[in-house]
């Protein structure tokens, strides 16, 4: 009975479509199809959400900029146009994603509000490094708001 679950599993996961291909040196994956974009952002955005959330934790409760180095070095990262740009193929907005079609239609205008989040995660960590937890409080709802003026105008 083992032997032929674990026979099933390894000739499903053989059969499977390959998901994203992550190349050698970190960068975002090449897509297959769309729908495996459509996923990859999905999770993509939602650990991007999830390391904001800390970052207040760290920078706005515990007022700990050392210890939010490594989370706001990982955002800048992640949420960089570079990153997620290429995650957005023209046409995967159907099934299973939040992305409306408007996306593609204003591509520019999309572009930069990914280079407005940009500009948003420099000045958090700037504000982290001179440890102005004033100013990093600020600047996290700055980051929020960019990323809600997105969500508005681009997701349903």
């Amino acid at each position: 009975m083992l032997r032929t679950s674990l026979i099933v599993a390894l000739a499903l996961m053989l059969s499977a479509p390959l998901q994203a291909q992550a190349p050698d040196n970190g960068a975002t994956p090449r897509f297959e199809e769309a729908r495996h974009a459509v996923t990859w952002r999905r999770e993509e955005l939602k650990g991007i959400e999830r390391l904001v959330r800390q970052l207040r934790f760290d920078l706005v409760n515990n007022r700990d900029a050392r210890g939010a180095e490594p989370r706001l070095a990982e955002l800048a990262e992640r949420a960089s146009g570079e990153n997620l740009l290429p995650a957005f193929i023209e046409g995967s907005h159907g099934r299973g994603s939040e992305a409306r079609p408007l996306i593609w239609e204003e591509w520019e205008a999309f572009e930069a509000g990914f280079a407005d989040l940009e500009a948003r995660v420099a000045a958090l960590r700037e504000a982290a490094e001179a440890e102005d937890y004033r100013l990093a409080t600020r600047e996290l709802s700055d980051l929020s708001l960019s990323c809600r003026s997105c969500h508005r105008r681009y997701r349903y």
